[in-house]
Order: C-alpha cells, then structure tokens, then sequence
C-alpha cells in the first residue's frame, strides 16, 4: 500500500477527492458538446469503464446552454473546461458544472473575481490547469526554466485564490516532458491541494500508455496525486483503461494484480496462452486479489509466495498455489476452467 500525501478534501459533485478518498479516474468527451447525444453517449461508455469524472469543453456559449442538457441526462461529476473567457466559466456553473477547469494565465485576474464568486455561490470547485504551452508569458520571461514558471504560476494563483477566501481547489501542471512533469508536481505537492496528474499531448495509444505509465506511475509510487487522466489520441474509453491498468499495477485500489513469469527453457506449457486466458478474465474483475501464473513448478510457488492464487505449469500438468503453499494439481486441459473457478470463489468470499 503507498503512503499518499495527505491532501485537503474537496467534493466534485458527489465525488470527494484528497483526504483519505480513492484516487478518481477521469478522461475528457472528445465531441462537440453541442451533439448532446452522441456525447451523453459517450460519457455513459466511459462511465461503463470505470470513470470517476467526465471534462467537457466549453468553447463558447452555445456549448454551455448544451452543457447543461448533457447535465441533465447523466449521473456523474462533471467538469467544465474553460479557457479565455471567463463568462463562460460561470455560464457552466449556472449551467450545472460539478467543477470548473481554467488556465488563470488566459484569464484577466479583474475577472477571475466574479468566477470565484460564481464558485462560491454554487458551491463548485475549481481547479487551477497549467500547461506547458499555456503558462502565463509573465513568469516564462522571470524565470527562465520552464518548470520552475509552472511552479511559481500554480503558486501564484492559489494564492490569490486562498486571499479571496477560495480553497476548494485541485491542482494540475502539466506537460508533454516527463521529466519536468515530476519535477513540477513534486514541488507543488507541498501546497497539500488535490493534484490532478497527467502527461499532456502524450500522443496515440501505445507511445501515450507508456509516457504516462511513467509520468503518473512515477507521481503516484510518490505519495502524489489525487485524480489522473491519461491523455492519449485516441477513443477516451481507452483513457479510462490505462488509468486503470496504472492504478492495478501499483496496488491501488479495488483490482486484481496480475502477474506472470517470462518464458524460460524450463517451460514445458502454453504459457502464453494460458497467461493470456487468466489476464483477460481478471482483467476487469472488481477484486482485491493478487494473481499469478507461472512456468514452472519448480519457481512458480517461490516466486509468487505472496500472491492470493497462483497457477503453475510442470510437465503437462498444473499446480494450484495460495500464498506459496502448493494445495491441488490439475490436468493441462481443463486449468484455466478451474483456476478460474478458484478466483471466483476467492472473489465471492
């Protein structure tokens, strides 16, 4: 289990983040929101996947006036995405938003009053978003290093959020480099505000999966981050299944951990059919359970002496394995049927 950062709470419609909460998925539509079914559509799709909170943009107000039929026909905290124009921040409010999202740097600080008196009368959180590419010019040219500019951005802001009497805040500071990435959210997990983590502009399914496995992996082994969204080019749903898959291999929340050993020459079985049989059943499954499938007997208990159940190939047939302790062999051609057997049992009880 990580130690996580103790962070304030801050309620998103009927989501609560920071504080003692689980972390939240959360992915963005990909339609204009002005087509209020294929985007109610597509937010109960990703709603079946696993996601905590939904983003929307809100690029003028025709959108908001949409905004709030999607509101209407959906159960799920959603966040409206705003930059420029502050009416339209307070046009989503009215409209029904759970949380807002702006880049301050694109927003007058005279007008930024009136959003968080908005805020305030709705009880709507806001959450400060910096990018790389959207950091308010100011700091770039006093600062010089880009990381530091989105640190002292982020600060800047909340500051003059928390001087207007404002707290219900969620941080986020982004970038398409990895590196700078940590550096900006380890420095800015000192303000003790929900972050909300992510690689920006991380590209298409397999170079994204892995940019932000590492960035929001990396955050999260750190005690860091309190929602992500992994921000890919592609069908949002696939945004909510990484998410997950990143969450599950570090431990973290209701998932089955999965493991499996490489091939050696000591495998006599179809392992990688096998693996694959396991990894597709459990994949989705809402357990608490660490399961492994190895090739061999000889390292397969050793290997996996702390997982819940574990399965083993040796010489055409199966062993069955809880907490190291080898306890049933089974027949090659009926393993995984009983394996999984094994895991729906451990799963019901």
């Amino acid at each position: 289990m990580l130690n996580r950062i103790k962070t304030r709470q801050v309620n998103i419609g009927k989501a609560c983040i920071g504080g003692e909460n689980s972390i939240a998925i959360q992915s963005m539509t990909n339609l204009s929101v002005e087509k209020v079914d294929e985007t109610v559509c597509q937010i109960r799709s990703l709603i079946d996947a696993g996601c905590d909170i939904v983003r929307i943009a809100v690029p003028n107000m025709t959108s908001a006036k949409m905004f709030a039929k999607v509101r209407d026909k959906v159960d799920i905290p959603l966040v409206a995405d705003i930059h420029f124009d502050y009416r339209l921040a307070i046009a989503s409010i009215e409209a029904g938003a759970d949380k807002i999202r702006i880049n301050p740097g694109n927003i007058a600080e005279k007008n930024l009053d009136n959003v968080i008196d908005a805020a305030k009368a709705y009880n709507v959180a806001i959450r400060i978003g910096v990018n790389g590419g959207s950091v308010n010019k100011g700091f770039i040219y006093k600062y010089r290093d880009p990381a530091q500019a989105l640190v002292e951005s982020v600060k800047h802001y909340v500051n003059y959020f928390e001087t207007r009497g404002f707290y219900d805040l969620v941080l986020s500071a982004k970038s398409s480099d990895i590196v700078r990435t940590l550096k900006i959210n380890r420095a800015l997990s000192a303000l003790h505000y929900p972050m909300h983590l992510g690689i920006t502009e991380a590209g298409p399914t397999e170079q994204g999966i892995l940019k932000n496995a590492i960035g929001i992996g990396s955050l999260l082994a750190d005690g860091i981050g309190d929602t992500v969204r992994v921000s890919l080019t592609a069908d949002p749903v696939e945004e909510v299944i990484a998410a997950k898959q990143i969450l599950n291999v570090l431990g973290i929340g209701r998932s089955v951990q999965f493991v499996s050993c490489p091939k050696c020459g000591r495998c006599t079985v179809d392992l990688e059919g096998i693996a694959s049989a396991v990894y597709d059943y459990v994949k989705n499954l809402d357990c608490n359970l660490k399961i492994a499938v190895m090739g061999c007997e000889v390292n397969g208990p050793g290997e996996c002496r702390d997982a819940d159940l574990g399965l083993a190939g040796a010489n055409g047939q199966f062993v069955f394995f809880k907490k190291g302790q080898i306890y049933k062999y089974v027949n090659a051609d009926s393993a995984v049927r009983e394996f999984i057997d094994e895991i729906n049992l451990l799963c019901k009880g």
